[in-house]
């Protein structure tokens, strides 16, 4: 949990292996944000899930969250869950409709591989045709010379656009999943005594933003 006095940030990853540490978990996190929640008067509080499928294979996180979707808007807070597949929201009946049917923002990465089954994603989202052609547009036709990512962020079927996310060499090398890349900073780094920074430097020394 980390907290910052302006704005109460939540956030976990539900990773936990261990089946007898994994409810007990949940059970803290769910009475500490709802405390927080309800005490804390005029002070923005955001919980955001990350890994959503673990969270959603618990009946009881699934319904505490169906609970919070309904009601952390009354106490000035959000909710937001993160996850790699839309199957792992629209999979579970519990918190599908109390997900989506409250989020007014909406964001979609790449979804290509969803190409031949997205009139179900789209009828599930209540996305238009209009942004059904802008999701599916992402990362088709990026400039080669650069290092950047579309997204498409919808509001609440009043506006929606894609936008290209861009960051800095540096930054990309530090955040890159990409396993050559990885490794190649590993390998400098562990020549330079395990400075990662130094190492992310070098790499990207010659490299440009655009």
């Amino acid at each position: 949990l980390e907290t910052n006095h302006s704005n109460m940030i939540w956030r976990w990853v539900l990773s936990l292996q261990n089946r007898d540490l994994f409810p007990v978990v949940t059970i803290i996190i769910m009475e500490a944000f709802i405390n927080k929640m309800r005490r804390l008067k005029g002070i923005r509080k955001q919980l955001i899930v990350e890994e959503a499928w673990k969270a959603l294979s618990s009946p009881n996180m699934a319904e505490y969250l169906k609970y919070l979707y309904k009601t952390v808007r009354k106490f000035f807070g959000e909710a937001i869950v993160v996850t790699q597949e839309v199957d792992d929201i629209i999979s579970s009946p519990i918190v599908k409709e109390a997900i989506i049917n409250n989020s007014d923002c909406k964001i979609l990465l790449d979804q290509r591989k969803y190409m031949n089954k997205f009139d179900s994603i789209q009828a599930l989202l209540g996305l238009t045709e209009k942004e059904k052609a802008q999701i599916l547009s992402i990362n088709m036709s990026n400039n080669p010379s650069r290092i950047y990512k579309e997204v498409w962020i919808g509001l609440g079927g009043m506006q929606s656009a894609v936008y290209a996310t861009e960051v800095s060499p540096s930054e990309y090398y530090t955040y890159t999943t990409e396993e050559t890349e990885k490794l190649q900073v590993q390998k400098l780094s562990e020549k330079l005594g395990g400075d990662i920074e130094q190492a992310i430097k070098l790499i990207t020394s010659d490299k440009p933003l655009s």
